[in-house]
Order: C-alpha cells, then sequence, then structure tokens
C-alpha cells in the first residue's frame, strides 16, 4: 500500500468552508479511483491560520496515476483552491506503507 501525502494553508476563518470544498472535490475524486483505500484529512488550527493535510492510500502507483495522471508526483488542484489557498505546492510526497493499525480491533487483556 502506497500513501499520498498532501499539504496546504488556509486561513483559519475559512477552514470549515475549505474542508466542505474538499469534500466534495479531492475526496470524491480520490474515492471514486480504482484502487484507492480511503483518504484522511488531519487539519490544526494555529492563530489565524489552518493547514490541512490529506493522507490518502492507494494500492500502488497506477491507482495513484489514476487519479493524478502519469506525472503522480505533482499536485492535483481544482478550479477553486486559489481561492482559499496561500500558497499552491507543486508536489505531493509518497511513502510505502509499512505498518496500520487503523482498523486493528484490540481488546483489552483480561
Amino acid at each position: 500500500m502506497i500513501a499520498r501525502l498532501w499539504r496546504g494553508q488556509t486561513s483559519a476563518a475559512k477552514a470549515q468552508e475549505y474542508l466542505e470544498y474538499l469534500r466534495v472535490t479531492g475526496v470524491e475524486d480520490y474515492t471514486k479511483t480504482p484502487g484507492n483505500r480511503g483518504v484522511r484529512i488531519l487539519r490544526r488550527i494555529a492563530g489565524d491560520k489552518a493547514e490541512f493535510l490529506v493522507l490518502s492510500a492507494w494500492d500502488s502507483l497506477e491507482a495513484i496515476q489514476g487519479f493524478a495522471g502519469s506525472d503522480y508526483q505533482k499536485a492535483v488542484y481544482y478550479p477553486e483552491d486559489r481561492k482559499y489557498l496561500t500558497h499552491l505546492d507543486p508536489e505531493v510526497s509518497h511513502f510505502d506503507v509499512v505498518l496500520d493499525t487503523t482498523n486493528a480491533h484490540l481488546t483489552p487483556d483480561t
């Protein structure tokens, strides 16, 4: 499994509106793409800024290319992103997932 990490920053005042925008653009496109295993959005508000991390999980690089195109290292932006984001990073990061306990069902020792 491969994790794709994108970072973005907007004003704290636009944080909730941008989250909704992310849901109907990137998240919807991610989850409709064959080979996507899910998306997590992390948000941190510090003062007047909001930082977003979008972490998506994929079966393979070919699956990521199904979403991002052949130049899968480039970030995918949508028409209204400039309305929200303070800057547009040109690239994303990819990581091999070597441990994932997000779906683990742990039971307490008895």
